[in-house]
């Protein structure tokens, strides 16, 4: 086995940067790291929208949370709000945070259940701080205790990555890949070779280069597993325009009859897109709703990006670890493809192959790349499956055959409430709930442990809950002051 002692990172944008951040900070020293992109290849750049696993990972990396915030025009964000999910005109917000106080017995939808069907109970959102902050659009950072997210504009996110770790001497390269050389005996990536000629040799390469997948892909032949069964949305618009009033602390996901749009709010601008399935709405007419939705004026061009939604079978092959869209694509529904990364990268460094490529470190990675991945598509697949719409798009989308993983999680909560988060899952039984509840799936059954209680204890307990959330809410900032402030 080869001894990995140079890394060379293929693409820049905010796989290759974030890579570059990780591999800089915390095995500087010990492996050499360069980083190839060319200024003439664009990036998908829409990765605008992250959830609260961020935070952990920019302390990983020795980001300072108010200098970030500056440098990139971030605003900060408490969940997601869904409008037109389950019906046109329903609304519900999938929040950050935990819901109420659960117990070893039962977590506390089933008290919340059991309460509701007496008329003792409020939405269950109302006991949830970071769902009512963000419904009247307040948010304070520091020790408020808030379970937060952010907004950024992922041109500026790369390049104040790209300074960072410049500044702590990684190489750039400047330039396009012509070839992937492969070492003639073993089989593994030896370099990359740039158009103008130059070699790029290495021990172990990341595959950053997009949907291209030049080297997890074109090189080392790694097929890709299609998803678009169960997600047909292959085409996105994004633009960005001027802001028009105060930023909101949440993402906004609005369904449209044919997949759904988004608003994603910043400090100097909004950033607007539509997500659609060709099958059912052509590129024109779908740039045209979303122009005549956007407010404020257009800042760029508006740009078709095509996709396919699915996974590369194995993220890591032989030297070679794909990240971001070389490796998989899951809608950006719930904002995880900045997640996917940073996992990917926090695991490739406890696996890491200082002296030389293991097949078994190598199969657990991809067990986990793998499950994790599956992990986001079953519950992006959920909010399209439990909706009430009439339009031919929604009625498929409800109709389909789903992951057998997924149908028995969904049967499992209609018929007992039941929710669970396993292990090595992102998405916590608060997530599950809210989405669930919030597209309308209704429990034909729950724990009903809340009975044990004396009379009047559950809406004593549930009406206090709701008062200490109704005051921390009250005593935070409107999120637009604190930005404002920071």
């Amino acid at each position: 086995m080869t001894a990995v002692r140079r890394v060379v990172i293929a693409g820049g944008g905010t796989a290759g940067w974030l890579a570059a951040a990780m591999l800089t900070k915390q095995l500087g020293g010990m492996v050499d790291v360069v980083l190839v992109e060319s200024e003439e290849i664009g990036t998908v750049g829409v990765g605008e929208s992250t959830i609260p696993t961020v935070r952990a990972f920019h302390d990983i990396i020795g980001v300072d949370e108010r200098d970030f915030v500056r440098a990139t025009g971030a605003s900060f964000k408490l969940g997601i709000s869904f409008e037109g999910w389950s019906r046109p005109d329903e609304r519900y917000i999938h929040s950050f945070g935990t819901i109420g106080r659960s117990t070893w017995m039962a977590d506390f939808h089933h008290f919340w259940l059991e309460a509701r069907a007496n008329g003792q109970a409020d939405e269950i959102g109302r006991y949830c701080v970071e769902h009512e902050a963000a419904r009247e659009g307040r948010f304070a950072g520091g020790d408020s205790g808030l379970n937060y997210a952010f907004h950024f504009d992922a041109a500026r996110y790369a390049r104040y990555l790209r300074e960072r770790c410049e500044a702590d001497g990684l190489t750039r390269v400047e330039g396009k890949i012509a070839r992937v050389e492969r070492d003639g005996e073993g089989g593994d990536i030896a370099a990359l070779v740039m158009e103008d000629g130059t070699r790029i040799a290495g021990d172990f390469f990341l595959d950053c280069t997009g949907f291209r997948a030049l080297l997890i892909g074109d090189a080392l032949g790694v097929g890709y597993e299609d998803w678009r069964q169960w997600l047909p949305t292959d085409r996105a618009i994004a633009v960005q325009t001027t802001a028009t009033g105060p930023a909101v602390p949440y993402t906004r996901a609005i369904a449209h009859d044919a997949g759904w749009q988004w608003r994603i709010p910043l400090q100097h601008r909004l950033g607007n897109g539509i997500v659609y399935a060709s099958d059912y709405l052509s590129d024109d007419a779908a740039q045209a709703r979303l122009l005549e939705s956007v407010t404020g004026e257009t800042l760029i061009e508006p740009r078709v990006i095509r996709f396919r939604t699915g996974r590369r079978v194995r993220a890591w092959e032989r030297n070679c670890v794909a990240l971001s869209l070389a490796g998989g694509f899951v809608e950006p529904l719930e904002s995880t493809s900045i997640h996917l990364i940073m996992i990917a990268l926090t695991r490739l460094l406890q696996l890491f192959p200082f002296d030389g490529v293991s097949a078994a470190a190598a199969a657990r990675f991809n067990d986990m790349a793998q499950r994790e991945i599956e992990g986001v598509r079953d519950f992006i697949i959920l909010h399209y499956t439990l909706n009430q719409r009439d339009e031919p798009f929604w009625q498929r989308m409800r109709d389909m055959p789903l992951p057998d993983s997924l149908a028995e999680r969904i049967a499992l909560f209609r018929e007992s409430a039941q929710a669970f988060q396993a292990s090595d899952e992102l998405f916590t039984v608060t997530s599950w709930v809210q989405v669930m509840l919030g597209q309308k799936l209704a429990p034909r059954a729950h724990n009903r442990v809340a009975r044990m209680m004396p009379a009047g204890r559950l809406q004593q307990t549930l009406g206090q809950l709701a008062a200490n959330v109704t005051g921390a809410v009250r005593g935070l900032p409107m999120h637009q002051a604190y930005l404002d402030r920071v």
